[in-house]
């Protein structure tokens, strides 16, 4: 059995426990190989590489972008990964070949920046693309980094690993982003030695450009397809469980067990990735299930994602929503039978790139549901000008999902929480398919109805069935 497996930043950052837990646990000698790992960089190394993920605060390059002090930003970058290599001495890392590597690494990459710096000075190129290499450039430092000491460490507790440097960096080869994965593995006996391969893939294409911050994930996808793993495994820092347990407690948040594709989409829309959407689909198409692990729960086979599961009991699997977004309604007495009205409103949407979570729509109203970020106020600026009146709120979305609820009752037993807990419906959305149920509610009450549907819908059903 040949699996992928993908261990993010956060778990990379524990490495010895990412040994213990993940590499050695329950192996022997003859089952020990037919594993490829892929890595991220260690925690908050991306962030400082390009900007932070969660709060925007700029990286080295924006400075690069703002024709400012890159160079010694990445000298104190050094200084920064040269202290993590320390850090790893204890798990069996050899500080000399670790330190050696990442300082050649990064004056590669100064040099390559200072030869686009003098690209864009000269004032004959379109200076996007040269930018949107220069990002390619040093979101690949973080990966090499981690994947490169990876192997090290593995190496030196005699355990034959290999490292996949998918970068690029010693290479002028035009390949794909495919084409440099299939060559990368190429030739290799899986059974007698572990690949360790960065989270960064260099192409043609660009895999930022496509993907930006998802490309460890769809780097990670990619691979499984092209080796055809038989079991593509995503190590990460929690369980995908029924609900957030920094809301609801860790007593109260039950690993899913079995999900399908279908639920992973709905988590992607509201930003409660299992995986990246974008990532997903390869895997789905090629009929390779996913796992989810618990890198610190070891001993818990985790929830699997396949394309044909359907729960064999009707119950809400997961809950989850966000509080970071917008309700806006467009209301126009004229809108009544009036055939293709919100084409106009799409045509808006596009042209500023927002797309939309949920859409609800009456005789004369659409509300639609958004992330709250600049442009969507952007768009509406625009927006306001051309209807008959728009009414913006800031909302929170919850919703309950599932790949058995096509049932009565799911919907009245999550209203009836929301209500129990004085918790008013401000808008509500569902498919045909009915797989999620979207509950729009006033933004300071998203946590407290995440542990009401949590306790009615998930909590009470396993508590009942005897999970």
């Amino acid at each position: 059995m040949l699996t992928v497996e993908k261990i993010g930043g956060t778990s990379m950052s524990q490495f010895a426990e990412c040994m213990e837990n993940i590499i050695l646990r329950n192996r022997t000698p003859e089952t020990m190989y037919n594993r490829i790992f892929v890595v991220s960089a260690y925690n908050n190394v991306t962030n400082w590489l390009l900007e932070h993920k969660k709060t925007g605060e700029p990286g080295i390059y924006s400075q690069f972008l703002h024709n400012e002090d890159y160079e010694t930003a990445l000298d104190e970058l050094l200084v920064k990964l040269i202290g993590l290599n320390q850090g790893f001495a204890v798990a069996g890392l050899n500080l000399m070949e670790a330190n050696q590597f990442i300082r050649y690494r990064i004056e590669q990459a100064k040099t390559y920046l200072s030869s686009m710096n003098q690209v864009i000075a000269s004032g004959y190129v379109e200076k996007s693309n040269i930018y949107l290499a220069a990002r390619e450039i040093l979101a690949s430092l973080g990966e090499a980094h981690s994947a490169w000491n990876s192997v090290n460490i593995l190496n030196n507790h005699d355990i034959q690993a290999t490292f996949i440097d998918l970068c690029g960096f010693n290479d002028n080869e035009p390949l794909t982003i495919d084409e440099r994965i299939h060559k990368a593995f190429q030739g290799i006996d899986f059974s007698k030695t572990l690949c360790v391969a960065t989270g960064y893939t260099k192409g043609t294409e660009g895999i930022m450009r496509a993907f930006d911050r998802g490309y460890s994930e769809v780097t990670f996808s990619k691979i499984a397809v092209d080796v055809q793993a038989d079991e593509a495994i995503i190590h990460k820092e929690y369980h995908l469980s029924s609900a957030d347990p920094k809301i609801v407690g860790i007593e109260k948040s039950i690993p899913v067990g079995k999900t399908n594709y279908i639920i992973a989409d709905q988590l992607a829309d509201v930003g409660m990735e299992a995986i990246h959407p974008k990532a997903a689909k390869p895997l789905e198409l090629a009929g390779v299930k996913i796992r989810i692990k618990n890198t610190f729960d070891p001993d818990h086979p985790g929830t699997i994602i396949s394309n044909d599961y359907v729960s064999p009991e009707p119950r809400v699997e997961i809950v989850s929503g966000t509080d970071k977004v917008i309700a806006f309604e467009i209301h126009d007495p004229l809108m009544v039978g009036e055939v293709g009205y919100d084409l106009r409103l799409m045509e808006i949407m596009k042209r500023h790139d927002v797309s939309y979570i949920l859409k609800s729509t009456n005789a004369n109203s659409i509300t639609m549901v958004a992330w709250d970020i600049p442009k969507v106020y952007c768009m509406l600026e625009e927006m306001k000008t051309l209807v008959y009146q728009l009414t913006v709120k800031p909302v929170a979305i919850v919703c309950a999902m599932g790949t058995n609820i096509a049932h009565p009752g799911f919907l009245y037993k999550g209203a009836q929480a929301l209500y129990d807990n004085q918790i008013n419906i401000e808008c509500f959305g569902q498919s045909l398919k009915q797989v999620n149920m979207q509950f729009v509610i006033a933004r300071e009450h998203y946590n407290k109805a995440v542990v009401a549907l949590n306790d009615a819908l998930c909590i009470n059903y396993k508590s009942h069935v005897g999970i």
